[in-house]
């Protein structure tokens, strides 16, 4: 089972077009694929489920909240008890792979500052122990509950932030992916949360060598490169203006970047979520709005190339 994290800083930039589009396409393509939502904007839920059914079947006790509340009330649920089966695409996929969701909450925010009481401690060491725990929470989530269903992708939806929740999916997960958009802001700050990882990495890592009574694995994320979002072509390629912001981001060290991308098209895309089927499990008579369709189709190709499935 592959763990992908999508992440950027920067919110708007197509991040929950790209997780829910590239599952669904790993599903036609006869995988099965797991979706969480661990952003509290909860756009990717909503892709999924009406906010009418949500309130009415899944705020209360069937989300990614309802499991981290369940430790702080003591009593842990399965993280497989939450994992849910959107009936549209169901049907969409009738015959091919699976695609399930675990959805988030709006609430999800005061989540964090949960785990931040628990990161305390009366000495060194006990303090160590409390990082390494509060943050293999969902690493050791997937593995107890997750791992035996058979999954053969994960993909976590990460809010746009480096809080506690979000340092919890960069530990469980064995790649990062970071959508972007070909602009200044966009951009701006994929150094940086590359660096960010960096560091959380090796302070994962130095913490898990001093916690003696039982092993802890070592981490090592590796970041899958960029996928640039919401491309405006002209004659058959990205506009001057965002390839110069491409080839300044390949042009930066460590970075690597996706071949494909995906097209702006935004018609389709504002319209797929009150359908709750993603925009590449579509049909399209125009021929603009089936080109998004084969470039989302090129990405998950290459996607499925870089983490081997």
């Amino acid at each position: 089972m592959k763990v992908v994290a999508v992440i950027n800083y920067k919110g708007g930039v197509g991040k929950t077009s790209l997780t829910s589009n590239l599952a669904a396409q790993l599903a036609w393509t006869q995988k099965n694929v797991l979706l969480i939502d661990l952003d509290p904007q909860a756009s990717l839920t909503f892709s999924f489920v009406q906010p009418d059914e949500w309130r009415d079947r899944f705020e209360k006790s069937k989300t990614i909240k309802s499991w981290f509340d369940s430790y702080e009330d003591g009593v842990p649920i399965s993280l497989a008890s939450l994992i849910e089966r959107p009936a549209a695409v169901k049907a969409r996929l009738s015959g091919h792979g699976k695609l399930d969701v675990i959805y988030s909450h709006l609430g999800l925010i005061n989540v964090d500052l949960d785990l931040a009481t628990k990161l305390g401690g009366t000495s060194l060491k006990q303090v160590k122990k409390s990082f390494i725990a509060v943050h293999r929470r969902l690493a050791d989530g997937l593995a107890k509950d997750i791992e035996p269903l058979g999954y053969d992708v994960v993909l976590i939806d990460c809010p746009p932030n480096f809080n506690i929740v979000t340092k919890t999916a960069l530990i469980a997960a064995n790649y990062l992916l970071v959508p972007a958009r070909p602009d200044h802001l966009s951009t701006l700050g994929i150094e940086y949360l590359i660096r960010s990882v960096t560091e959380l990495v090796n302070d994962y890592n130095d913490f898990a060598k001093l916690v003696d009574d039982h092993p802890v694995d070592q981490i090592a994320p590796r970041v899958l490169g960029v996928v640039f979002t919401m491309i405006q072509e002209y004659g058959g390629q990205p506009i001057s203006a965002q390839r110069q912001f491409m080839r300044s981001t390949k042009a930066s060290p460590g970075i690597s970047i996706f071949d494909a991308y995906i097209k702006r098209n935004d018609t389709i895309f504002a319209s797929a979520p009150q359908n709750g089927i993603p925009v590449v499990l579509n049909g399209y008579n125009s021929g603009s709005h089936q080109s998004v369709v084969d470039g989302l189709e090129e990405l998950t190709t290459e996607f499925e190339g870089a983490i081997g499935i």
